[in-house]
């Protein structure tokens, strides 16, 4: 079982929008703190109503892996976030460029319920996503 179809049975367990929301808010209230000198415009997602910040860096365990860590200021927003989190974190960077936005929509049902403008606003969450992942490893290949 993937991590989506994890999120997707949690999803169907839950019901109504109503509660997924209040699960979506939960989520949110408990994404880590992100530190204030990562929220910068280098980390600042472009193209969403709500101020989003994202940052990728090399999972310490695993190299070859990413982690991510990320803020918003708007509950909902904030709670996509730290589901996009959970999705690609651990992953590798070719697990992360191939994650597909409509299919994460249509699974947990965000599609129907997510304005046009919070769609876009999470489509550019997972464009600086890939971005920061190709930055983080292109990086790294220049080193080695």
């Amino acid at each position: 079982m993937t991590r989506l179809d994890e999120m997707v049975e949690t999803f169907e367990l839950l019901g109504d929008w109503d509660q997924r929301y209040l699960y979506l808010v939960e989520l949110g209230e408990h994404l880590p703190a992100m530190p204030a000198e990562l929220k910068n415009e280098d980390n600042k997602v472009k193209g969403c109503m709500s101020q989003v910040w994202l940052s990728a860096y090399r999972d310490p365990t695993a190299s070859d892996r990413v982690q991510f860590q990320g803020d918003c200021d708007t509950s909902v927003i904030k709670g996509v976030l730290a589901l996009l989190i959970q999705l690609v974190s651990g992953k590798t960077a070719k697990a992360v460029e191939s994650l597909d936005v409509d299919e994460f929509f249509s699974r947990l049902e965000l599609d129907e319920h997510l304005s046009p403008n919070r769609h876009v606003g999470v489509y550019a969450i997972v464009e600086l996503m890939k971005q920061q992942v190709e930055r983080l490893y292109s990086k790294n290949r220049d080193v080695a």
